[in-house]
């Protein structure tokens, strides 16, 4: 049961006659004790008057947002509506107040619903819900309220009825998509604009000109032009791209507006749909000591959808990354990727030993590793304040932290991979324009 705000008014009604009938000689706690006596009759026979909210059934259903595994999939910062339908089959009508328990940042709404269900009947509401946090939110009940006939009390229940959402990467970045979409389109000839790489798929023929490559002349072709005549090439398609996302305690590091993992997605994504575009097979893997998410063998326009699915629900995990069984874990998705995407920190070289010592054996064989880190973008600012002792001090920091990450990106590139570190912003088209850069020069 229940009691309304009703009844703290109806008991303290009780005492407006004290006065007057204290007047009167009469005994006034024995007045207070029957008019107790009295509200709690009143109560009782609420709750006895109020129908049983069990007689109700409860749906949910989701319009137009529903994915694989029948969660709702949205994109973190969308609305998405939850439809709520109540069906009466009891005998009664039913006045219901109806408190959903999503958690807090579900973003739904604080009030109530209320609903008036005559006798086999339905009613619907619609909740709209704004998710603040990606991965997976879920609501295991609701908490119905039956209100009695006087309005005093009623009958609360709690009832079962599972629902879930799927708060999705924002994928901020696809913004960048289309103009790196049209820079491959150059590079595979689909424009008038011809910018060709030292691939090895065969484009075509032209005329030799002073300063080519004379590795690159065709003899045979030169005889039968009577020229001498160059072959041209492309970047090779249908590459293997395999991404290795560090979900370690360094993914949990905040930068700009979010974490370093979210940029790591975010870079991740760009990447995936451009090498998609670009006839690449994509691979991903998340991990730390354990496979946080993987991806592999999906091709085309499922692509995307795969990938934010299965990174919808990672989170950072407090624990040092087990490098060699993550590089290990990223050779068996493709045998021999042509390049390798490292998404990670460059931190204090004691933190980053793990890594450098697993990344040369990665390097050897024969595969391009890109290592990138998405960065504090106030540290090269912080490091030049000057003023207080306090900024100092910070300006001290913020040099010793950027002068660890450098010696961590030159022991990398010692290695033989390439070091890139940017801001969270500029991490994702940076990794693409060079992912681009490699496809140019015939790399991939």
């Amino acid at each position: 049961m229940y009691l309304t705000g009703l009844l703290p008014w109806l008991v303290a009604a009780g005492v407006l006659p004290l006065v007057p009938l204290s007047a009167a000689g009469v005994n006034p706690w024995l007045v207070v004790l029957v008019w107790l006596l009295l509200c709690a009759a009143m109560v009782t026979v609420d709750v006895l008057g109020a129908p049983d909210p069990r007689a109700l059934a409860i749906e949910r259903s989701y319009p137009g947002r529903t994915g694989t595994g029948g969660h709702a999939r949205v994109r973190l910062g969308e609305v998405v509506e939850l439809r709520l339908r109540v069906i009466n089959r009891g005998a009664r009508r039913i006045r219901a107040t109806v408190r959903d328990a999503w958690q807090p940042t579900a973003g739904a709404p604080t009030t109530r619903l209320r609903f008036d269900v005559p006798a086999h009947e339905a009613r619907t509401a619609s909740v709209p819900l704004l998710p603040r946090r990606r991965g997976e939110l879920r609501s295991e009940f609701l908490v119905i309220r039956s209100a009695g006939p006087l309005g005093l009390a009623g009958v609360q229940r709690r009832m079962d009825a599972r629902g879930a959402i799927r708060v999705l990467p924002p994928f901020h970045s696809r913004r960048h998509l289309p103009s790196r979409i049209a820079r491959l389109r150059e590079l595979d000839g689909n424009t008038s604009i011809q910018v060709r790489g030292q691939g090895t798929e065969f484009d075509s023929l032209r005329l030799y000109v002073r300063g080519d490559d004379v590795r690159s002349i065709d003899w045979r072709a030169t005889a039968r032009a009577g020229s001498t005549m160059l072959r041209t090439w492309r970047p090779e398609r249908d590459r293997h791209v395999v991404i290795l996302i560090d979900t370690g305690r360094t993914a949990a590091t905040r930068v700009g507006d979010g974490t370093r993992l979210d940029a790591s997605f975010e870079a991740a994504l760009l990447l995936a749909a451009l090498a998609e575009r670009a006839g690449d097979h994509v691979h991903l893997l998340a991990f730390d000591r354990a496979t946080r998410a993987r991806v592999t063998g999906v091709e085309g326009a499922n692509l995307l959808p795969a990938l934010v699915d299965a990174l919808a629900p990672v989170e950072a995990q407090l624990i040092d990354t087990d490098w060699e069984a993550a590089f290990g874990q990223a050779r068996s998705l493709a045998g021999h990727p042509s390049l390798l995407v490292v998404l990670t920190a460059q931190e204090a070289p004691e933190a980053a030993r793990g890594f450098l010592g697993s990344l040369p054996q990665t390097v050897r064989a024969g595969t391009v590793v890109l290592v990138g880190t998405a960065a504090d973008a106030d540290l090269e600012r912080t490091a030049r304040a000057e003023g207080s002792v306090d900024e100092l001090y910070r300006a001290a920091a913020a040099e010793a932290s950027l002068a660890t990450a450098a010696t961590v990106a030159r022991a990398i590139s010692r290695a033989g991979a390439e070091s890139l570190a940017a801001s969270p912003d500029d991490l994702p088209p940076r990794i693409a324009d060079r992912y681009l850069a490699l496809k140019a020069a015939g790399r991939l």
